[in-house]
């Protein structure tokens, strides 16, 4: 009977940490824009005006959606990126709803696979940040180099970009206060 108990014990706390570990989706340019060339030239950089204010970190995702009949999305070098072109690239999405999971700390560099469509402005770079808090920024992967990108700078609205780390730190207070609540009551009720 008694180890019956301690499973359940380790099964719930377990059960607990799952729920707990959050990853995010994110929806390229917003559900207003999706994965499309910009309308005008002075919509150029707005996928990376997009990712600079947001903050990625490992396991999170990315979910382009565009016309799957006329457009793609490549994840390239930081060379290619520069070149708005891409013979081999990392990785090739053309189904028209693509998840991209940011499996690194580090940058990565995101175009368009249809000709012309980098150049008028379809390209991104997006910063994932370490995985633990505290750990200092996070640095290109050793073959690209350490160039400064709109990525490093500050979010355009820092008000919304405040909001979003007190929104994460009340969550990670709530969690960590339940999950102690859970802990000490599984332990009272089981010992």
């Amino acid at each position: 009977m008694e180890s019956s108990k301690i499973f359940l014990l380790f099964f719930l706390l377990s059960t607990i940490q799952v729920v707990f570990v959050t990853c995010t989706q994110f929806q390229v340019g917003d559900k207003s824009n999706g994965w499309e060339v910009p309308k005008s030239k002075n919509d150029q950089e707005m996928y990376n005006e997009w990712a600079s204010k947001e903050r990625f970190k490992v396991d999170d995702t990315l979910n382009f959606n565009y016309n799957k009949k006329s457009d793609s999305v490549m994840v390239v070098t930081e060379d290619e990126y520069k070149k708005c072109h891409s013979d081999d690239p990392i990785f090739l999405f053309n189904d028209g709803d693509s998840v991209f999971k940011l499996d690194r700390p580090g940058f990565f560099y995101f175009i368009s696979g249809t000709a012309g469509h980098c150049e008028r402005g379809q390209k991104m770079i997006v910063k994932v940040l370490g995985s633990s808090p505290g750990a200092g920024p996070a640095s290109p992967p050793p073959d690209q180099s350490a160039n400064q990108n709109a990525t490093d700078s500050p979010p355009q609205n820092d008000h919304d970009h405040n909001n979003r780390n007190n929104a994460v730190a009340m969550h990670a207070a709530a969690a960590l206060s339940f999950t102690t609540v859970v802990m000490s009551f599984l332990v009272v009720l089981f010992f």
